[in-house]
């Protein structure tokens, strides 16, 4: 009989073994400063490029090709950090992207044109340190499988939805300082500091190449398997109805006159997301990854169409509140479902297809909401955030039985 795999129930122990374990606090403590800008980039470069040019439209086309950019680059590096480890990769890519966020910047500075604005922030994109890839890979390597790898797991999505509390905000805030670009500038310093200090660890140096991955020739590479497509379709929809909502709030702050909490509005779609985080983890629901990614994506859509209702800035947060509770349950179970659907030595390669297919979704959804929350209201916008999640969610069902695990043969069997 073929059974959907069932995730282990983690508890608070479980967390604090990963934590501990030997070789592990230098890269924990290096990717945490790595990591703490990935939701602060994109939107500081939003709310930066909106300053200057007075254009929600044209700030979320370079945002998007931010986006656009990291989608390429966490396979592109990924693949690579696969095969050679993450040291020489992260520390090239760093110093590319030093240089890349300072020509951006002084494009933006001199008044230049979208049509230069968009590739530059595609290029920036790519070129952005792919350490929590590289991060969550590493976990492979000091942790057999088990319920206290799948708390390391679950740690990364939620300290990742820690940073989505402060990114946000920090980018809300600091756009407001005289000069728009800092938090752009504070973002970059900030990311490659980690990314360096990751790179440089004993336990990253440490990291073999690898030469075992069955994909090897395959263009698709870890997306080559059905079971890993079904992830990426999830962490799509998911991108695509956040993408959507981060343009559409900043947008509804401004419209009742209060700019400046749009950053920190966003920051509250996170804060019940990490609190139900680890409580989701000691009991997911539904326990079967192959029911679970569909019904989480499915009420994801359902939270954000209530968005709608809110005709105040209290109101929406409460509704963000509502809606942000399913964020993290959706990033551990794209984190843990790899376990079943990456291929063998794909590792960082699966999880940067996982980041890829979020920020495509992302992009689409935040290029698409600009446009929207140009024509029409905010309210539009989560509507068709909401619907898109539905949408996906319902195809997402039809396509469950690829997470379903493949039969273990029996000597018997394998002789016939």
């Amino acid at each position: 009989m073929i059974l959907g795999r069932v995730s282990n129930s983690v508890t608070l122990t479980d967390y604090r073994t990963a934590l501990r374990t030997r070789g592990a606090t230098a890269p924990v403590v290096t990717s945490i400063l790595a990591r703490l800008p990935v939701a602060m980039i994109g939107l500081a470069l939003l709310l930066y490029i909106q300053r200057t040019t007075d254009s929600f439209g044209v700030a979320g086309l370079v945002s998007a090709g931010n986006l656009l950019g990291v989608a390429f680059g966490s396979v592109f590096q990924g693949r690579i950090m696969d095969r050679v480890g993450p040291t020489r990769p992260l520390l090239v890519v760093s110093g590319i992207f030093v240089v890349l966020v300072a020509t951006e910047i002084a494009v933006i500075e001199s008044g230049g044109p979208a049509v230069a604005l968009v590739p530059l922030a595609v290029a920036v994109g790519t070129c952005e340190p792919m350490t929590g890839p590289a991060s969550r890979a590493l976990w492979t390597l000091l942790l057999p499988e088990g319920r206290v790898r799948d708390a390391a797991y679950s740690y990364e999505a939620i300290s990742m939805e820690v940073f989505f509390i402060l990114g946000p905000g920090l980018a809300g805030l600091l756009v407001t300082m005289p000069w728009a670009g800092t938090g752009l500038v504070a973002g970059a310093a900030c990311m490659v500091v980690g990314s360096v200090g990751f790179a440089l660890t004993p336990a990253a140096r440490a990291q073999r190449p690898r030469t075992e991955s069955s994909t090897a020739g395959s263009v698709l590479g870890a997306l080559a398997t059905p079971g890993m497509r079904s992830v990426a379709l999830a962490a799509f929809g998911f991108g695509a109805v956040l993408g959507m909502v981060e343009v559409a709030v900043p947008a509804a702050a401004e419209r009742t006159g209060h700019a400046a909490v749009g950053g920190l509005l966003l920051s509250v779609l996170s804060v019940s997301s990490v609190i139900v985080g680890v409580l989701y983890g000691m009991r997911p629901w539904p326990r079967p990854m192959h029911l679970r990614l569909p019904a989480l994506l499915s009420a994801f859509g359902a939270l954000v169409m209530l968005l709608i209702l809110p005709e105040s800035l209290l109101g929406l947060t409460v509704a963000l509140l509502i809606a942000g509770s399913l964020v993290t349950p959706q990033s551990t179970a794209h984190s843990v479902a790899l376990e079943a659907a990456a291929p063998k030595g794909t590792a960082t390669e699966a999880f940067g297809w996982v980041i890829t297919s979020v920020t495509l979704g992302a992009a689409a959804g935040q290029s698409l909401s600009g446009q929207l929350v140009e024509l029409q209201a905010p309210p539009l916008s989560f509507a068709t955030a909401g619907a898109i999640g539905l949408v996906l969610g319902g195809l997402l069902w039809t396509r469950r039985r690829t997470l379903l695990p493949a039969r273990t043969e029996t000597p018997q069997q394998a002789a016939v």
